[in-house]
Order: structure tokens, then sequence, then C-alpha cells
């Protein structure tokens, strides 16, 4: 859990056209540790998405220091930056980003088409297990237009875990789900997370920022809170008990 796996210091990210200079993120200094599972949240236009794209290496900063496992990875080449992402960075994106002419385990074999030291058979191995622990093993022939959107964010979680990152980014991972389903694949995410996986999730929603263990809060493109809580585990035992207690004083009074 000491184990730092990213590290930002002072990164800053400026978007700049013909006539207008916006400031998107200022003076981030943040570090994500092994196992952690951490909510990034705020209103929007905070910087969120901005600040995924910078850890996700789908964009550069304009300043400071990008730390991944202690090298530098803001001052690698794009080929550089693309061959870390696919081996250490596993995306889920909020509108799932399947592609609809291939099959669920095509979908899910993809990112590990890019990996050359691994043979046709361990792709397809690979990405048979990942959709079995999903629970999606059944319907590897099927086409993303086939499956519900719950089912379909299972498919991309299995993606994002085929490669066997680092680090998962999820981005609004429950945004475009209704709520039984978005209970569902939190639930995966947690159980991700009690099995020693790395989350980071962006989320507008306050619930689900809070069903996080550790949130960071953006405003106007600043860190302005990172606090620790109590798993939801925890959260409910400390409910029952504190009811109990209460109980009980009731009882003695009587």
């Amino acid at each position: 859990m000491n184990e730092t796996v990213i590290e930002l210091k002072g990164i800053g990210k400026t978007f700049l056209t013909d006539e207008v200079e916006t400031q998107a993120l200022s003076d981030i200094n943040l570090k994500i540790h092994r196992g952690e599972f951490i909510s990034i949240c705020g209103a929007s236009g905070c910087g969120k998405s901005t600040l995924l794209g910078l850890l996700g290496l789908l964009d550069t900063p304009s300043s400071g220091e990008y730390l991944l496992r202690g090298n530098a990875v803001h001052t690698l080449s794009g080929k550089q930056q693309a061959d870390i992402r696919n081996r250490e960075i596993g995306f889920i994106f909020q509108a799932f980003n399947l592609i609809s002419d291939l099959n669920i385990i095509e979908n899910v074999e993809l990112p590990l088409t890019y990996r050359k030291d691994i043979p046709a058979a361990e792709r397809r191995r690979s990405a048979g297990e990942a959709l079995e622990r999903l629970g999606m093993g059944h319907r590897t022939k099927h086409y993303p237009s086939q499956l519900s959107g719950g089912q379909q964010q299972r498919v991309a979680i299995a993606r994002a875990l085929v490669t066997r990152p680092s680090l998962l980014l999820a981005d609004e991972p429950t945004g475009n789900l209704d709520s039984r389903n978005a209970e569902a694949v939190l639930g995966i995410l947690r159980d991700l997370h009690a099995e020693g996986a790395t989350i980071c999730m962006v989320t507008h929603d306050p619930e689900l920022a809070r069903s996080a263990a550790r949130m960071v809060t953006l405003f106007d493109g600043r860190i302005v809170a990172d606090s620790t809580q109590a798993s939801p585990g925890t959260r409910a035992q400390t409910q029952r008990t504190t009811l109990e207690s209460a109980a009980a004083d009731a009882i003695a009074l009587i």
C-alpha cells in the first residue's frame, strides 16, 4: 500500500487558441499508492476530465512532472507513452467505447493485439478468462448491440483488466447506467479494489465519490480537498454500532 504508482508534481495544463488561454489545471500535486481506490470529483468544468486524460497519458501537461512507478513519463516520446499506456493503464469509459464490428471476446482481446510478445492463443485465453471473471463468459460471440448497457460496461471492465494494468482509470463508469446496473458496476469495482486493484474514478456524483476510500475534490483546476474516508462496509458497521449503542442507552433508561 506504500508503493507509489503515480506521483504528480506541480502539474499544470493550459489550452491555447488564437484568442483565448484557458488554465484547465494549476499546481496539481497528487500521489496514488498501490491498492488505493480514489474518486476525483467536482462540478462540471473543474478539470476532472483533463486530469484523467493526463493520468492516462492521453494528453501531456504544460508544466510539472508526472512519475509512473518512479519514471518520468511526461518526457517520453508518443510511442513510448503508448506502450506504457497499453501495459500499465486500464481504461473504463462512460460510453463503453466498444467496437461495434467486433464481437465481445474480440473487443476484450484488442489491447493485447498490440503486444507482439503474446501469442494469439494466449491472447484469446486471457480475454476469455477476463470475461468469465465479469460473468460474461457466455456472451463471447455476441456483438455490443446485442447487450444491455450493464453488460456492455462489464465487457468494458474486462477489456480494461485483460492487460493486468497497474492502474484502472474509470471515467464516470456508471453515468450511462440505470440505478440497478450502476450499483452492480460499483460492486465490481469494490470487489476489484478488495482484491488489490488500484482504481482512480472520476465522477460528478457526490454519492458515488463517497463510495471510494479516498476522495479528491477539484475546483477551478485545483485540488481543494483530499480526504480519506471509511469504506462502505466500515461505514455500515459504524452505523450499526451507533444504532446498537443508542438502543442500549434507551433500554437502560426504561
